[in-house]
């Protein structure tokens, strides 16, 4: 089962997933101020670029967020609304990917709303399953249920039911839609008499949204050894306690606090390096680029006796579950390519591949592995959502 760890880390907020013994995912936000993936902001329209088909939207506080006009055919105006979007007018905006390096944040006009088992959308409509969701019968009767529930706001809002989604009741689905439902019509309510800028939605810091996005019981313990989160903590799981039967523990050793407890420097040191050494004595070069990620596996002070070809295999698959897990850990997105060592076995290739597929499947960020291409380079893609770990240590 897993543990979440909550404690400050060189002035941040350190959220950490403990799994199997060891730190599988690490977050860092600044203490003053929260990430802002997922907050709702009524924003200004800057301008608008027609050879890219997008408009630059002024969201406060020096923030100047993309939103493209292929992707949000309509929005929600605060003031001044018109059938083509210009330049001053005001308009509802969620922020649906961080900034990462040079890029501006990327901004949506179809807002979406978490809960555990769903997440409202408005702006696409229909009724959409996680694509971990496998039941047979489950999809067409739960469709069924939810397209009753929504009524004629059917034709402006839509769900998407999460993996957690089969754990609930028939009664606590609508009940959490109710929920979301109200959440949107308050949200609207309130842009009506808000300033421009306004943050209308503040998603929560990472340690909450740890624990609602968490999958099934795997996550079971949450230690913090400072105040203010272990009250945050305490008042969430309070409000909720349908999502779960969650052990709270306020750790106070003052002489090993907890970022000593679980070596976070040692963590982090490891985290942000090029090099990360395998058990069979191989190891890997991850090496971040603007373009893309590119790991290389290498077979290092491998001695084994085996085979050549035994060897290589043995290798590669080890590397395959290090680099599952130094996905999780560093938090890399975008195109990822992994040079293993080469195989001249198509059923080593073959095995390799499945092994991949299966592991990256169990990472709450969609990752998909796309295929090994004529060099025997795989090629990954995983989405972008949060800033990279090294550029959250650096923010």
């Amino acid at each position: 089962m897993d543990k979440l760890i909550v404690t400050r880390w060189r002035g941040k907020v350190c959220t950490a997933v403990l799994t199997e013994g060891k730190i599988s995912r690490i977050m860092l936000e600044p203490e003053t101020e929260a990430s802002l993936l997922n907050n709702i902001y009524i924003g200004k329209v800057q301008k608008i670029v027609g050879n890219i088909n997008a408009a630059f939207i002024d969201i406060g506080k020096g923030w100047t967020g993309y939103y493209s006009l292929e992707e949000n055919k309509s929005h929600i105006y605060v003031s001044a609304p018109g059938k083509k979007l210009k330049a001053g007018d005001e308009i509802v905006v969620q922020v649906s990917r961080e900034g990462v390096k040079t890029k501006a944040p990327v901004l949506t006009g179809k807002l979406s709303f978490t809960g555990r088992y769903l997440v409202l959308t408005a702006g696409k409509t229909g009724i959409g399953f996680s694509s971990k969701i496998n039941h047979s019968g489950y999809k067409p009767k739960t469709r069924k249920l939810l397209e009753e529930a929504l009524g004629t706001s059917k034709e402006f809002l839509g769900v998407i039911v999460r993996t957690n989604g089969p754990e609930a009741s028939k009664e606590r689905l609508l009940q959490e839609l109710e929920t979301l439902k109200a959440q949107y019509e308050k949200l609207l309510a309130d842009a009506s008499c808000r300033t421009c800028y306004s943050c209308l939605y503040q998603s929560p810091p990472a340690y909450v949204s740890a624990i609602r996005d968490a999958y099934g019981n795997s996550l079971q313990e949450l230690v913090t050894d400072v105040d203010i989160y272990h009250e945050q903590l305490e008042r969430y799981l309070r409000q909720r306690p349908q999502e779960g039967d969650y052990r709270l523990t306020f750790y106070e050793d003052k002489l090993l606090p907890l970022e000593k407890l679980y070596s976070l420097d040692s963590v982090m040191e490891k985290a942000l390096g090029k090099n990360v050494w395998l058990k069979s004595g191989g190891y890997l070069v991850i090496e971040p680029t603007e373009a893309m990620v590119v790991i290389d596996v290498n077979t290092g002070k491998y001695s084994g006796n085996k085979k050549l070809q035994d060897t290589i295999f043995k290798i590669n698959m080890e590397a395959a579950g290090e680099i599952a897990r130094q996905l999780q850990l560093r938090n890399l997105s975008g195109i990822i390519i992994i040079d293993f060592i080469d195989m001249e076995r198509e059923e080593d290739r073959e095995q390799l591949l499945r092994y991949l597929r299966e592991i990256v499947s169990k990472d709450p960020v969609k990752t998909t592995v796309v295929d090994m291409t004529r060099l025997n380079l795989v090629e990954l893609t995983r989405k972008k959502v949060r800033k990279p770990l090294y550029e959250q240590v650096l923010e």
